[in-house]
Order: C-alpha cells, then structure tokens, then sequence
C-alpha cells in the first residue's frame, strides 16, 4: 500500500502539506515556550519530543487514508462509524478516573502517561458517514421536494442524536458543539431547503439566547443543573463576563491570557521570551503564545495559514466535483473552523472557555491524529482525484 503511494500517479496536494507542516513547527515552537515558563513538574524536551512523535503518527495516518478512494470510503464508512461509537460507549465505562477528577469529563482513555480521546477520532468517523447518509438520499431524491427535504433533516437528526448523547454522557460540551457545527456546515451544503431550515434556525438562535439568559441567572441555573451542566461550566461563563472579577480563581487563566497577548503588542516580545504565567497554555491557551510572542503579526500570519488551508481545501473539492467529497468537505471545514473561532475566541475573552485544541497547534496526540485524518480525507481527493456516482446500485447503496 505504502509502496503505491511512493510510486504514484495521483497528485498530492503539496500546498496543504505545506501549511500543516508550518502550523506544525509553530504549534513545537510554541509548546516548547510554554512547556518553559509557565508549567511546572513537566520535563520539557519530553512533552516536546512527543508531540512531534504524534506529529509523524499523523504523517502516518495521512499517507494511510490517502490509500481509499471515495468509493472505498463510501463502503467502509458505516463500519468507521460503528468503531467511533464503541470507543465512545467504551470511554463511559472505562474513563481515566483522575483526568476526571481534574477536568470533570468521563472522555479520556489513560494507560500510564498514554492517554486517548476518543470524540476526537469520532469527529472524522462522523463526517464520512453523515456525508454517505446525505449523498445517498440526494441520489435516491435528485428532485429536492419539501417532503423529502424533511425526510433528510430527519435522516441527519437521526444520525447525530445517539452521538451528542454520548458526548453529554462524557460531560464534554466543548466537544458537543464541534458536532453541531459539523452538522450545521452538511446540513447546509445538503440541498436542504431555507423554507425548512429558516425557522429551525430562528428556534435554535431563540434557544441560545435563552439559554444565556439562564446560565446568567441563579434560578436559570438551578434549572440547567437539572440538564447535566456542571459548576465549572458555569465557573467559565462567569470568567467570560467578567475576566476582571476573579482573577485569583476561575478567572485567572483568562484574565493571563489576555495580559499575555497584549504584552505582545506589534511584534511581540520575541522567541521564548514570556512574561506572564498562563496555566495550561501549551494546551487550550497556546494562542497566547502566538501573542505574546510573535505579536500581532504573528498572530495575523497564524490566521492567514488557516484561511489559506481552507480555501486549498475549497479548491480541491472544485477540481475534483464528487459530491461525496463535497460533503466530506464540508464536514472537514466547519470542523476546523469551529475549532480555530473557538480557541482563539477563548484565548482573547470573547467566548466563553471551552477547552477546545487550536489545530494542528496545541499540545495533544488525539486532537493532532483527529485533525490528520481530516486532512487525508481531503487529500485522498486530490490524490485520486476521483468522480463519484451511486449509479451502480449494488455496489454503493
């Protein structure tokens, strides 16, 4: 299999390996600084030395998933998702007893320091087969009718229920809203009509609002406790509204995180040089070396890298016209985006915290691995370059 890739035809995408490598040097550039000032107890060269061995695992994975086409895809597709949801069943039974104690969620496998998350290898498995669930009922629909537009959002809400379940189970609502921004991005992209999709999204907008209103309020949240919401979500939102207002607590790794990225003004203060302690940032606040480091340009060129991935990705979807891939697409971008808009939103106050990994960047082997499989799904496009049809029935339905 590794043999063929090496000896080719298809074409790679040496632009996307290219902005994945350079986020990948920032992300070891960054975790190194971090690793150096702010934790403690934590032997550097090794936190270092294995992120980059999960940096190669990607590589490794990429090169794999380059191997499937869209056809073997579309066949193994409801067997990668009955595997992502066994691990998420998995993970509630046999959860790391002290990552929950220190974080609140049940969603981490640990085997002395080896640890795995789960959702973040489901977040890929999801995309494929929701993407097969869209294209086939397209298929099967050409003619989009309100009817069967219904019976789609139906299909798509079916199919996402059983996994936002699990995620809450996992008490992991950072990780909850990156599948409903998955779902929002394909539902999108489906077909589906805006007669239908209208006002679910004014109801869901409605719902947010009110929600906010409740997290905000003591008996509001006296009735989201009744839902599953834990104190320390709520502990976030409060930091969020008033970074200022506990600075010693909850507050803290907020309230740093924004000294940090304003200490770094224009250019910033240069490699390795830190002066304000942010905890955990080689992890969830690893933007904030970016700022304080590199500065605002920096900062700006860590942005740019992104939207240049995502517009390749845009790129290869329109060069390669399968539908398949196109919800595959999807999938992928809305992924990535929500990841970035979140992160950084956290890092600079305007979301609240969330816990959720900057790709490609963060320290972290499951969100790295999860994010390469992204990127060999769209790989595996430009690679095989490949039209894609249900018209052979008793091969693809």
């Amino acid at each position: 299999m590794f043999k063929r890739f090496f000896n080719a035809k298809g074409e790679i995408d040496w632009s996307i390996v290219f902005v994945v490598l350079m986020l990948a040097i920032i992300g070891l550039a960054s975790i190194y600084v971090a690793a150096t000032h702010d934790a403690t107890g934590i032997n550097v060269k090794r936190m270092v030395a294995m992120q980059f061995i999960y940096y190669v695992l990607g590589v490794l994975v990429v090169i794999f998933i380059m191997q499937f086409d869209s056809e073997q895809l579309w066949r193994l597709a409801p067997y990668i998702f009955g595997i992502g949801v066994f691990l998420m069943v998995a993970v509630l039974i046999f959860y790391s007893r002290a990552y929950a104690a220190q974080t609140g969620g049940k969603s981490w496998f640990a085997l002395g320091p080896l640890t795995f998350q789960p959702s973040e290898v489901m977040k890929p498995a999801f995309i494929v087969m929701l993407a097969r669930v869209i294209a086939k009922h397209n298929y099967d629909n050409p003619e989009h009718t309100i009817k069967s537009d219904e019976r789609l959002l139906l299909k798509i809400i079916a199919w996402t229920i059983p996994i936002i379940i699990l995620v809450l189970a996992q008490h992991d609502f950072g990780t909850m809203l990156v599948f409903l921004a998955i779902v929002f991005g394909m539902t999108i992209v489906s077909g589906i009509s805006w007669r239908i999709l209208g006002p679910i999204f004014i109801v869901a907008a409605t719902l947010g609002t009110v929600t906010l209103l409740l997290v905000t309020q003591p008996w509001g949240r006296h009735i989201l406790e009744q839902f599953g919401f834990q104190a320390y979500q709520f502990s976030r939102v409060d930091s969020w509204l008033d970074p200022q207002g506990d600075t010693s607590n909850a507050g803290y790794q907020l309230w740093q995180s924004i000294k940090a990225i304003g200490s770094g003004g224009l250019t910033g203060t240069g490699f390795d040089v830190s002066h304000v302690n942010v905890p955990v940032r080689e992890s969830d606040m690893i933007f904030s070396v970016i700022g304080e480091n590199f500065g605002f340009i920096g900062s700006v060129l860590v942005l740019a890298l992104y939207f240049l991935l995502i517009y390749q990705i845009f790129q290869v979807v329109y060069d390669t016209s399968n539908q398949f891939y196109a919800y595959i697409a999807a999938g992928v971008v809305m992924m990535l985006l929500f990841h970035i808009f979140e992160n950084i939103g956290m890092n600079i106050g305007l979301v609240p915290l969330t816990g959720i990994p900057l790709p490609f960047i963060s320290q972290g082997g499951s969100a790295i691995i999860g994010n390469m499989i992204g990127i060999g799904l769209i790989m595996s496009m430009r690679y095989h370059n490949q039209s894609f049809t249900l018209s052979n029935r008793q091969g693809f339905a």
